[in-house]
């Protein structure tokens, strides 16, 4: 799946995940100011945090109605998700070489057990993320080249859904409800898009680059 955001969205998905830490930590550290003295500081840093853009609105908007609820929670992913990007990253590394790389390789370099590692590699399979090669010399490699390849491809993978709530598809639910909860869905789902797997190299050696200078 290809990016669906110009290029000025495709921070945004970085930028919610960082928000989402610092507007956490913010509360963590602040639980006995009064609320509204939270609320008003919290709406004044969101609007530093994040951008104009329609992405970056709908999860703005998404973090105000739980701050000002007080109903806020992190959303968090399984570890699978985790293990599953960092073995495509690793594979995107080693795209140049064209050969295959094995399981238990993969595993020690990026902390996964690898029987965990095979399992998630099958699905990544199944969706042309990653091919295997059989026989003494076999293993794994991408299946597309890593600018073909986004976050939210990968996620979606091995989790489904980044972002799924049963009141979607409820009909006991209020219609403006069930499509507040598609509107985050669909933000989120397109901030993810919005980061493919060689921006990720160009960032690593941007950051390589400055380590050096």
């Amino acid at each position: 799946m290809s990016s669906v955001l110009p290029a000025r969205e495709s921070g945004a998905c970085d930028q919610a995940g960082k928000t989402l830490q610092k507007t956490n930590s913010a509360v963590r550290n602040q639980r006995k100011r009064p609320k509204s003295e939270l609320f008003i500081r919290h709406n004044f840093q969101l609007k530093k945090d994040f951008g104009k853009s329609e992405c970056e609105q709908e999860l703005f908007r998404f973090l105000l109605h739980f701050r000002a609820t007080n109903k806020f929670r992190r959303v968090k992913l399984s570890v699978k998700s985790d293990y599953a990007a960092r073995a495509v990253l690793w594979l995107c590394r080693h795209y140049q070489e064209g050969v295959a790389r094995k399981v238990e390789e993969m595993g020690t370099s990026q902390g996964i057990p690898p029987k965990y590692l095979v399992q998630i590699l099958s699905e990544l399979k199944a969706q042309q993320i990653v091919k295997s090669v059989r026989g003494k010399e076999g293993g794994y490699l991408l299946g597309k080249p890593p600018a073909e390849i986004t976050l939210g491809d990968v996620i979606r993978c091995v989790e489904g859904q980044i972002l799924d709530s049963s009141a979607i598809t409820d009909p006991q639910c209020p219609a403006e409800l069930r499509d507040a909860w598609k509107n985050i869905q669909r933000a989120t789902n397109a901030a993810a898009d919005a980061i493919t797997f060689q921006q990720l190299l160009d960032d690593a050696a941007d950051k390589a680059k400055m380590y050096y200078i």
